[in-house]
């Protein structure tokens, strides 16, 4: 079996809420990390989030 292309990370909020997203992202096409601004139900807002490893 050949290892999948794709690897699930974690979007943690950057305001200390808790929150976080699951995606997947192509470490070879994007190495770097991921920061996006996704809205936050926890805030009623939108935030940045920032990528973390899944332990």
């Amino acid at each position: 079996m050949a290892k999948p292309t794709t690897i699930e990370i974690k979007l943690e909020a950057t305001d200390g809420s808790g929150h976080f997203y699951v995606a997947r992202k192509n470490p070879r096409t994007k190495p770097e990390k991921m920061k996006v601004r996704k809205y936050n139900p926890k805030t009623r807002q939108h935030t940045e989030y920032v990528e973390k490893k899944i332990k």
